[in-house]
Parts: C-alpha cells; sequence; structure tokens
C-alpha cells in the first residue's frame, strides 16, 4: 500500500490495524560507467514495495537525495550536507509519529546514510525505529559471495547493479571490463559506512568511479537471486519488528 497513493480516510483506516511503514532511503550519486546513478534509491524502492505488498504493509516514497559528498566528482551526483540528511529523516520520522505510526522500519541502500539515520532516530519520543541496509542479511550475502566473492568491493557493486538491471536497462560498457584494483581487507574496514577523503580525492584514486567493485559481472538473473533473497529476509525481519 503507497502513502501517496492513499487517502488520508484509508491511512487512517490503515492505523486502526498496524501501526507500521517502511520508508526506503538511498541516493543519487554515481555508480561507475555501467551503474545508474539511481541505483541506491532503485534498490531501495523496490525491494520495500514488495515487502510491503507480501506484509500487507504501507510504504513512504523514497527519501532519495543524501550525503554522497565525496561522489561530486562526477556529473549527475547529487548531495546533501549530513545535517540537512538528518534533518529531513527527522521530520519525516516525527511526522509518521505524530500520526499514530509506532513501527518505523527503514529499508536503506545508501552507507553514508547510516550515522543521520540513528541520530535522526534518537530524536523520536514513542515511536521504535528500525534500520536495516538490504544488504544486512546471511542470505543475501551468501549469494554475493557466490557470485561475486571479492570482486563486490564497495561501491558501483555488481550485486546491486544486477539488482537495478531487474527492472531497467542493463548498459554495456568497456571501461566497466577492465578489472578495477582489488580493495584491502583493512582499506574495506576504514572506509565502512562510505568513509571516503574529498570528491577531489576521490576521483583520484577511482576514475571510473568503481571502489574495488568489478560492476562487469552483474547479470540480471543474479540481480532476482539477490532481490528475492532480501526480499524474505527483510520481510521476516519487518514482522518480527511490529512484535516488539
Amino acid at each position: 500500500m503507497e502513502l501517496i497513493k492513499s487517502t488520508w480516510i484509508e491511512i487512517a483506516e490503515y492505523l486502526k490495524v498496524s501501526d507500521g511503514i517502511i520508508i526506503p532511503t538511498g541516493s543519487v550519486e554515481q555508480h561507475g560507467p555501467m551503474g545508474l546513478i539511481g541505483t541506491d534509491m532503485i534498490c531501495a524502492d523496490e525491494i520495500a514495495s514488495r515487502v510491503a505488498d507480501k506484509s500487507n504493509a504501507l510504504f513512504t516514497p523514497p527519501i532519495t537525495y543524501a550525503p554522497a559528498e565525496f561522489n561530486m566528482g562526477f556529473p549527475g551526483t547529487i548531495s546533501l550536507s549530513v545535517k540537512v540528511y538528518r534533518s529531513l529523516c527527522s521530520d519525516v520520522f516525527k511526522s509518521l509519529e505524530r500520526h499514530g505510526f509506532r513501527h518505523i522500519y527503514i529499508i536503506n541502500a545508501h552507507g553514508a546514510n547510516l550515522d543521520p539515520l540513528n541520530q535522526a532516530a534518537k530524536h523520536l519520543k514513542v515511536a521504535n525505529c528500525r534500520i536495516k541496509s538490504w544488504w544486512d542479511f546471511k542470505t543475501v550475502n551468501n549469494l554475493r559471495d557466490k557470485h561475486f566473492g571479492d570482486w563486490e568491493g564497495m561501491h558501483a557493486t555488481p550485486a546491486e547493479i544486477s539488482i537495478t538491471q531487474v527492472n531497467n536497462r542493463t548498459i554495456v560498457s568497456s571501461l566497466a571490463d577492465i578489472e578495477p584494483e582489488q580493495l584491502s581487507k583493512k582499506y574495506i574496514k576504514e572506509h565502512s559506512g562510505d568513509k571516503h577523503g574529498s570528491a577531489t580525492e576521490h576521483r583520484e584514486a577511482f576514475p571510473d568511479g568503481r571502489v574495488g567493485s568489478h560492476s562487469a559481472l552483474a547479470r540480471r538473473e543474479y540481480g532476482i537471486e539477490l532481490m528475492n533473497a532480501a526480499i524474505s529476509a527483510i520481510q521476516e525481519d519487518y514482522l518480527l519488528f511490529l512484535k516488539t
């Protein structure tokens, strides 16, 4: 059930039977030579809509724009400051809380969102908020390891691009066919949550936008597997969350 395609009367009726709501959030940023700029938003929104359908849940439009300053060296990226994103999320959460929603479930698809999302959730007075990225679940990560191994990398990953290919165009790029430099485990640990340098430094270090990710390994059939695994795991987690 989509919030924006409902009337206020329908939302009031929904609240009589459920106080849960799902919010997808991603980003608008470059995803390498064959990844769509809206990759994160697409992943979060499509997974959220499917989870909501299977769970008879209400879901909101995605919180689309997000902090992505490190990717501003690539045309098309739109970045919010952490302060603005945190404030936006806080206002969305508090609006829903005022209407009676008590279980706010976030489906995230952008690493840099996590800290401000957690900070925004702290402003809630009575509602509970659970924040999960679509890759948080073992069944999903087993598939990422199976299909891509160390080539999954950190950004413009073949997993996320595979998911976008399920319902969107597949881009072929000779640049993406070139193997990127693989990342060390130390680098991945130190830069988790999209803790990268300035836009200039990031563009110099990763000139085609990929961060250790071999995007060309993406396949639509892998995307279907990954999406189904994420949907099943998140639906189970959401239904358990409603019981808290």
